[in-house]
């Protein structure tokens, strides 16, 4: 009797304590959605009116009507300065000539209900003025739960609410200037490891987003049958104006040997091919040869000075 009285004091415990944390304890809103597509690039002509939509759907994990806010908002990136831990972040809040285009939307339906397992298509519109500057013009349309509509519970709890953002390129028509430059193109001539890694740096001069395009090839030392190679289907990577863009185009490679490797990098028909000869040495092979020349090293010092011995003998 006693040990059940004891267990029920503890349960009771630690559920005031629990309790007592509850202002900490972070809870997750209702609404978990999905947003399609998740970016879209346009061009825009000036004096005319551009229409487009979002996709929402509610996948019903709590079997709850999803009540939608979308606002419209800016995007930018950090502008990088040659580095890569220098580019890349993204800007929601700050905001230039090049997010003019937020004055421009208009959405039709920014608030709404999905039920369960249901979607809902939000329309947008943007109306280009004529005196629109050429270039890039770059906006967010964000999506949440509607905050009007959350419950309240009386409690003090930390609610989250699940957002994700619609990224619009626009191109506005006209006098764009396109330029570029490839500021780096690198393939190690030496590694320890099987990973290739070549890097590239690549800046968007201009006034109009730009995709930079990646091929990396590798094949073994005197053939021509390439061990990897991505000449069908580079990568790219969508460079924001006035920013620099950092990339690494990786390939495995064999435990041990020597290979051709060539990274090409292209932007605003700008080419910049780097070829060269890479050996694989894993760093217990590395050790094995140090060991191995020492040895000889020693051997034919060894050899040398009993040469000496027997000569001086003589």
């Amino acid at each position: 009797m006693k040990k059940q009285r004891l267990k029920r004091s503890i349960i009771l415990l630690t559920l005031v304590i629990l309790g007592s944390f509850g202002h900490v304890m972070p809870t997750m809103a209702k609404g978990a959605f999905t947003l399609s597509p998740m970016d879209q690039k346009i061009v825009l002509i000036p004096g005319e009116t551009y229409r487009g939509s979002i996709s929402i759907s509610n996948p019903a994990g709590l079997n709850d009507n999803f009540n939608y806010l979308v606002t419209i908002g800016s995007y930018s990136v950090k502008a990088g300065q040659d580095s890569k831990d220098d580019y890349g972040a993204v800007d929601f809040a700050t905001t230039s000539n090049m997010n003019a285009i937020m004055d421009w939307i208009r959405i039709d339906n920014p608030k709404g209900e999905i039920v369960p397992n249901g979607r809902a298509t939000v329309s947008f519109s943007i109306e280009v003025p004529e005196d629109a500057p050429a270039g890039g013009q770059y906006a967010s349309l964000a999506v949440q739960e509607d905050p009007e509509t959350v419950e309240d519970n009386g409690s003090t709890t930390i609610q989250e609410i699940m957002q994700m953002s619609h990224i619009i390129y626009a191109e506005v028509a006209g006098e764009t200037v396109k330029k570029g430059a490839i500021t780096e193109n690198n393939i190690p001539s030496f590694l320890l490891n099987n990973t290739l890694m070549a890097t590239s740096m690549v800046r968007n001069d201009g006034n109009v987003h730009a995709n930079a395009e990646y091929i990396l090839q590798v094949w073994p030392l005197g053939s021509e049958e390439e061990i990897c190679t991505n000449e069908e289907k580079p990568s790219t990577n969508l460079i924001m104006p006035k920013t620099t863009k950092y990339h690494e185009e990786g390939c495995r490679l064999p435990l041990v040997g020597i290979f051709r490797a060539k990274q090409t990098v292209k932007i605003f028909g700008e080419i910049s091919i780097v070829e060269k000869t890479v050996i694989v040495c894993p760093i217990w092979l590395l050790f094995v040869i140090i060991f191995a020349i020492a040895a000889i090293i020693i051997y034919i010092v060894a050899k040398a000075r009993k040469r000496k011995i027997n000569k001086e003998t003589v």
